[in-house]
């Protein structure tokens, strides 16, 4: 090449970078926490999974109203009273450029429901899934279960291919401690592929061109910080570093919202927030009490509930953002009924007195352990608790720590005081039933999240026949069945829902969903 063509191509290259870099739409945006892992089946947590759905596909998806939309599979119907059929979309590419089949499918239900997976509870109804041709699966469920496309929408696919290549045919879990090639690497179907990740400091997404689906945003570039200061956050969001920042602290929406450039988005999230306790123990671990289990009581629990002030937790901790919530779900949530979600009163005399009654009229002292980068100001709330359980004469010892930290010593049960949020995952009551309500059972895939071990032999009849029940009427009358037992037991003391609280800057334009999942996919830059 001569020297004048050279210069005239070095020209033309330079050009073309300079104006690929002035269309680049880079958005930035933070959390308080990171996603646990990249595996897919790793853990069932919300924060992870909504990250997850950026990259990975599943079957079905939730659209920005929460509604229940094809994705991997373009339709599905029952075909008996336990199996469906789900059509494929073909045609479609892992990121890897390999196709997608229904071989990929059965292999991810393998993977998801082995020991190993950390989301076995999602696919916990399916009994089998077979190729019924190279894009058609059948699924096989061990009872009738009409929810099942309703479930599965966080149950993502892996490449079969991929994952043996790669020694990762098993999932690794961070609750068991493990790591895989899946757990910093990625090979999804969905809008966006990863470039690189730097666990709790920083990850890159790009689109994925490949995507079967049309795009509906504009941006070019995604990078993701977790960030666990409140204050960190916001003023990185209002310096212009960040485009996006959730959740805002109540105490700072104000701020924001007043600040040119910049807005506000709120809303009620469909989590509920509630104080768990170990119910089943003889023995109350990290206690004062010997020999015994205040937590077993009724009296106690009673006791706890009428002791906490969440008026004064919606008003000083919450900002007024907050709803006081009598049940472990709320507006939104299948099942839900206003008329059952009251609380018992704030009575701290009559929370003393039923101390008193159950033989702890001098009180005791227990630990409580509690997140501080998970919920909207979890680490007050759990403070506030504290204060207001002293009055009674109930010592707390409180322990506050990472959300990777607190989860593991949930799931070893290692806990006697716990504070935890949960969205039902399918929108339905069910959803608590067989993951708070149930009594521990790996094998069954039942009560995982039940880290005090409660247990009621009527709300499993009801949670079993709640499953297979058509009748609207007669299924909303054994919900009820339900929340009338749940509320008489007091397993777990309910607070509030929390409300979305998101910053964003004034020239991006998304949706934000009421399960507080975040995805790219809607995010336009102007």
């Amino acid at each position: 090449m001569k020297s004048g063509q050279y210069f005239a191509a070095a020209l033309a290259v330079v050009m073309l970078v300079a104006v690929g870099s002035a269309n680049a739409k880079t958005f930035r945006w933070a959390a308080q926490g990171d996603a646990a892992t990249m595996d897919p089946h790793g853990i069932s947590a919300g924060l992870t999974l909504g990250f997850l759905g950026n990259i990975y596909d599943g079957l079905v998806r939730r659209a920005g109203d929460l509604s229940l939309e094809p994705a991997l599979a373009t339709r599905w119907s029952a075909t008996g009273p336990t199996t469906w059929r789900f059509k494929l979309r073909e045609g479609v590419k892992f990121h890897d450029g390999s196709d997608f089949t229904s071989d990929d499918v059965v292999f991810s239900w393998q993977r998801a429901a082995a020991k190993s997976s950390g989301v076995r509870a999602i696919i916990g109804s399916i009994k089998d899934v077979k190729t019924a041709g190279k894009y058609a699966v059948d699924i096989t469920t061990g009872k009738p279960d009409p929810l099942l496309p309703q479930s599965i929408a966080n149950w993502f696919i892996v490449s079969r291919a991929w994952s043996v290549k790669n020694g990762a045919a098993d999932a690794a879990s961070p609750a068991q401690k493990k790591e895989g090639y899946a757990t910093n690497h990625t090979n999804g179907t969905g809008p966006f592929h990863l470039i690189s990740r730097e666990a709790g400091v920083k990850t890159v997404l790009q689109p994925y061109t490949g995507w079967w689906d049309k795009a509906g945003h504009n941006v070019t570039e995604a990078v993701f910080r977790p960030v666990k200061s409140a204050a960190t956050r916001v003023a990185a969001l209002l310096s212009g570093e960040l485009d996006l920042i959730y959740p805002v602290p109540v105490q700072d929406a104000g701020r924001v919202a007043d600040t040119a450039g910049f807005k506000m988005l709120t809303g009620t999230e469909l989590r509920t927030i509630f104080i768990g306790m170990d119910v089943t123990r003889d023995e109350l671990l990290h206690s004062t009490v010997k020999g015994k289990n205040p937590f077993k009581d009724i009296k106690v629990r009673q006791a706890l509930y009428h002791a906490i002030d969440v008026d004064a937790i919606r008003e000083k901790v919450m900002r007024g953002t907050s709803t006081p919530a009598g049940l472990l779900i709320g507006p939104g949530i299948n099942g839900f009924k206003q008329a059952m979600n009251g609380r018992l009163a704030y009575d701290p005399a009559k929370a003393k007195s039923l101390l008193a009654d159950a033989g702890y009229g001098q009180g005791f002292g227990v630990g409580m352990d509690c997140t501080n980068d998970r919920y909207v100001n979890d680490a007050a709330i759990c403070t506030a608790v504290v204060s207001m359980l002293a009055r009674i004469g109930v010592k707390v010892q409180l322990n506050a720590d990472s959300k990777s930290r607190i989860f593991a010593k949930y799931k070893a049960r290692d806990t006697s005081l716990y504070l935890l949020g949960w969205t039902a995952g399918t929108y339905d009551a069910h959803h608590i039933m067989r993951f708070l309500l149930s009594k521990p059972n790996p094998e069954r895939k039942l009560g995982s999240w039940n880290f005090g071990g409660y247990w009621n032999a009527r709300i499993d009849v009801l949670r079993d026949q709640i499953a297979v029940e058509v009748d609207k009427a007669k299924r909303q009358a054994m919900i009820d069945e339900v929340h009338t037992i749940f509320r008489a037991e007091l397993p777990y003391i309910p607070l509030h829902q929390q409300a979305l609280s998101w910053g964003v800057r004034s020239n991006v334009d998304l949706i934000q969903r009421a399960d507080n999942f975040f995805q790219l996919r809607w995010v336009t830059i102007k």
